[in-house]
């Protein structure tokens, strides 16, 4: 399957049917008069997140969808059915935006949202409708209304935990395999992975998503490399995880490089909490791991971790800080559960005054 994260798609809903003119003529009955029915309401556009997808490419082989009209009314008062509903099957994440790309429609985050683009039009009346005491036999109906069509843009941005950053070879790919079953491809050249993945890592009983991102080259803001456009698959991360290879001349300035491709993305990547881990370091020897963490420490501010996916050195500690930056950011954003009142269990706060502790007025 490939990846495809972003998608042009053309809706419309359906017509309203239109109302039907008909006069009842029947045998032996003195008194006819109208009868003619109403159109059926024209099919709406739904779109609705679904649990198995996590791409757009349905959306490369089918980029129009129409709902069906209402039918139209007819006489004895039939009124004519509605026309059918259509409903896009997205992934969890995907926004949905206007035609110029920056009016959000909606954001479906959970299973199971559903949200209508496109209404369908009403109906007309027909002239049974518009039949009265002094106006016994009308000889028109209303039209149905007609649909809504517009152009939007899908756009998908996975929802992880956690987001792998760093430059091409960083030992991202190698971090995600080694830690959860996702197989990314790897190789020793730059810019294997060309979109990203997902895994689910356990720690300690507990399960996070880590999604890995095409590694950040100097520029990649201005469309050097792959770019920053899969920047966005780590928006709805909790934390990063910055990687910095030990093979790196200097492992300070590639930590710079790819915070400053961040800081000029954006969306406020920058804000969320930073893990940094100085990799590969089973190619290093004591000494020139020492210099290199003394340096990455001097560039991020903090103590790096150093971990090595081959031999396992430092993984069970990066994967616990992950855990608990996760474990407390969804603590903090997790409301408080606020009681529903009916309409009735409402009460005023000066009337209640007058209330019992049984909740009846003590007045007879």
């Amino acid at each position: 399957m490939k990846f495809l994260d972003e998608a042009k798609v053309y809706i419309r809903s359906g017509d309203g049917g239109g109302g039907s003119v008909s006069f009842r003529r029947e045998k032996f009955i003195e008194f006819g008069g109208p009868d003619g029915g109403d159109g059926g309401r024209g099919g709406d556009v739904w779109v609705e997140t679904v649990n198995g997808l996590n791409t757009l490419i349905d959306f490369r082989f089918q980029q129009h969808f129409k709902a069906t009209i209402g039918t139209h009314g007819m006489g004895r008062n039939r009124t004519g059915a509605n026309g059918s509903d259509v409903t896009l099957k997205v992934p969890v994440g995907t926004q949905i935006f206007e035609e110029d790309r920056e009016t959000l429609i909606c954001d479906l985050t959970v299973e199971g949202q559903r949200y209508c683009l496109a209404h369908g039009g009403n109906g007309g009346f027909g002239n049974a409708h518009f039949k009265t005491s002094t106006n016994q036999a009308p000889d028109w109906a209303n039209p149905g209304l007609p649909g809504e069509e517009k152009t939007i843009w899908l756009r998908l941005k996975l929802i992880a935990d956690a987001g792998l950053v760093g430059m091409p070879n960083a030992g991202k790919s190698t971090f995600l395999a080694s830690v959860t079953r996702a197989r990314p491809k790897i190789a020793n050249y730059p810019f294997t992975t060309l979109h990203p993945n997902l895994g689910v890592a356990t720690i300690d009983e507990r399960e996070f998503i880590l999604a890995d991102i095409p590694g950040l080259i100097e520029g990649a803001h201005e469309g050097v490399g792959i770019g920053d456009r899969f920047l966005g698959h780590v928006e709805r991360t909790r934390v990063l995880l910055h990687l910095v290879s030990a093979q790196e001349e200097k492992v300070g300035k590639a930590y710079k490089t790819v915070k400053h491709e961040l800081e000029a993305y954006g969306n406020d990547l920058t804000d969320k909490p930073e893990i940094v881990a100085l990799s590969q370091i089973d190619v290093l020897d004591e000494a020139e791991l020492k210099k290199k963490t003394k340096e990455l420490a001097k560039a991020c501010g903090k103590t790096p971790f150093q971990i090595s996916a081959v031999t396992g050195k430092g993984m069970t500690e990066v994967l616990r800080a992950l855990r608990d930056i996760i474990v407390e950011e969804n603590a903090e954003e997790k409301p408080a559960k606020v009681p529903k009142l009916r309409h009735r269990d409402i009460v005023v706060a000066d009337e209640a005054e007058d209330l019992g502790e049984d909740g009846a007025d003590d007045q007879p």
